[in-house]
């Protein structure tokens, strides 16, 4: 053998010919078509709802605050008496400083009560009207719901048409009935409002964005900013930590019930999903993401909304993602024309 020559090992043609069939590729069998699962909104929706802390974990914490808030308080007034007897000026100040955070604080505390009174309360009108039985019982969550609602500037003529009528009704679930398809159909429909715009800002994010823990930050801010505007649309008017335990209560009936699996009402959207994914992965990623974000969003106006649905139907996931891409797509279209 020279070495200007090519060495050249002759195959069998039994190899191509089918005798092999585990070496033809047409034989192989096909890669399996994987939906996307949508794991920035799994991922979020784990952080949101941690498991509730022990008995230890919540003393543990409260003794360390306890002892946190006493050092500083120590710390604050031998600072505020140190100046008052070096300099009065300085030392006036400092204490007018010290006073003016304390008040702040307090303010803080004060709004933090008054929002989980008012979630409270929304809790307790949805129960009373699910066990209201008499029309005594219904006229009465009626009126609490005027009450409520009275400085609506946005239900006066709601409010107008349901006292004129509510008068008449003689049947506690006929009463119910009137007040929820009265008071509720502006409230369900700016609310399911805000759901699709974060289900729309979820997909967008996910689908553009090739950070790996962006898309679950944005996940977790757009459910917060949504749950939190559900709850100020409804009356409860969240504040930092009521939107913070109103996230965990949503996220945490998800979880529980397992209605972040892909089901009946996520089929349609699973299904856009997987076909987009096709074309992009990161964009069928997008469409799961929304669709959870939907579902949440509709978890939310269950937990806020002070009325069972009942004459009202319940918003669909589907019917969610699809009204919020919609616009999404349809801009996109319009842009692409021009």
């Amino acid at each position: 053998m020279t070495a200007d020559k090519p060495f050249v090992i002759e195959m069998p043609d039994s190899t191509f010919s089918g005798a092999n069939p585990g070496a033809d590729p047409a034989l192989a069998p096909p890669v399996p078509d994987l939906l996307p699962d949508g794991r920035a909104m799994q991922a979020a929706l784990r952080i949101g709802a941690k498991r509730p802390r022990s008995a230890l974990g919540r003393f543990a914490i409260w003794a360390f605050g306890a002892l946190f808030s006493f050092v500083l308080s120590v710390a604050a007034w031998d600072f505020v008496t140190g100046l008052l007897s070096t300099n009065t000026l300085l030392g006036t100040i400092a204490l007018i400083l010290v006073g003016l955070a304390t008040l702040a604080a307090t303010l803080l505390a004060l709004r933090e009560a008054a929002t989980f009174a008012r979630l409270a309360k929304l809790d307790g009108l949805r129960q009373r009207a699910a066990d209201a039985a008499t029309l005594v019982d219904a006229k009465r969550v009626t009126a609490e719901l005027i009450g409520l609602y009275s400085r609506r500037s946005d239900l006066a003529w709601s409010l107008s048409r349901l006292k004129d009528r509510h008068g008449d009704v003689l049947d506690a679930d006929a009463l119910l009935r009137l007040t929820e398809s009265e008071l509720m159909a502006p409230l369900d429909a700016a609310a399911r409002a805000q759901v699709e715009a974060a289900a729309r800002q979820v997909a967008t994010v996910t689908a553009l964005v090739p950070l790996a823990l962006a898309d679950v930050a944005m996940a977790l801010f757009a459910n917060l900013r949504m749950i939190r505007r559900i709850a100020e649309i409804y009356g409860g008017r969240s504040g930092t930590l009521g939107s913070m335990r109103l996230l965990r209560r949503v996220f945490g009936h998800l979880i529980a019930t397992g209605a972040v699996a892909l089901t009946d009402d996520l089929i349609s959207s699973v299904a856009g999903g997987g076909m987009l994914s096709k074309l992009s992965r990161r964009f069928g990623e997008g469409v799961v993401n929304g669709a959870l974000t939907a579902r949440v969003g509709i978890a939310a106006m269950e937990i806020c909304r002070p009325l069972p649905f009942a004459a009202l139907p319940r918003p669909s996931v589907s019917q969610t993602i699809s009204r919020a891409l919609a616009g999404l797509f349809n801009r996109g279209d319009d842009a692409q024309k021009g």
